[in-house]
């Protein structure tokens, strides 16, 4: 009994002195992976991982390139849509239908004048430089004129008040230098009728009010 115990106990220390050698050879045995590959395969290794690392800035690469792109569109869309809302701005503001405000003169006419006499300082105006002009309030535009005597002027079928007024936009000190100058139409309209009294003043700010009339051609068509 004493042998065969002893034979059981050998037993068990070899397995565990067997045990502990395994553990301590795989706890000293060399990293499996990159340690374990040979130069060749390294290389190849670093070869194909440059490849993707390329690869993958190209990709980069055009996709900063695609967005540039779009942007640069986006861009010339907007500015071409701004551009286009200033062009139009602009026509409606020439044409009359939408009112205009800035510098300008402004004509106060004390007295009665003719339709004539009125369109001679509208006419003065607008040669020099007046880019809307309104009389009594009312816009001109093609068709739209003051007419009728002394005493009964219209301007688009309304009665011309009294004082009568006009309201032009442009340079101020321009459209009243060309009214006033020494023979202009103001010393002419004097000399025709003396008991009329014309003043201009120059405005920092005026409001020529848009036309009520159709603009709308009747016989012509735009052609583009």
């Amino acid at each position: 009994m004493r042998r065969r115990s002893s034979q059981i106990t050998l037993t068990a220390v070899l397995v565990l002195l067997g045990f502990l050698v395994y553990a301590q050879a795989r706890s000293q045995a060399p990293n499996v992976g990159l340690n374990g590959l040979s130069v060749q395969e390294l290389g190849e290794l670093v070869a194909n991982v440059t490849t993707q690392n390329n690869e993958l800035r190209g990709e980069v690469e055009s996709l900063q390139q695609q967005r540039d792109q779009l942007k640069a569109t986006v861009n010339r869309g907007d500015s071409s849509a701004l551009q286009v809302r200033q062009d139009l701005t602009r026509i409606l503001g020439w044409s009359g239908a939408v009112p205009v405000t800035g510098t300008g003169a402004r004509v106060t006419i004390e007295g009665h004048l003719p339709g004539d006499a009125l369109e001679l300082l509208v006419n003065e105006l607008r040669n020099a430089g007046a880019e809307a002009i309104s009389v009594g309030g009312v816009r001109l535009v093609p068709g739209v004129v003051a007419t009728g005597p002394a005493d009964a002027v219209t301007v688009a079928g309304n009665a011309l008040p009294s004082p009568a007024t006009i309201e032009a936009i442009g340079q101020s000190e321009t459209l009243s230098g060309s009214l006033t100058r020494a023979g202009g139409p103001i010393a002419q309209l004097a000399a025709r009728y003396p008991e009329v009294v014309i003043t201009v003043e120059g405005e920092d700010r005026l409001t020529v009010p848009a036309t009520t009339r159709d603009l709308a051609p009747k016989l012509g068509r735009p052609t583009l």
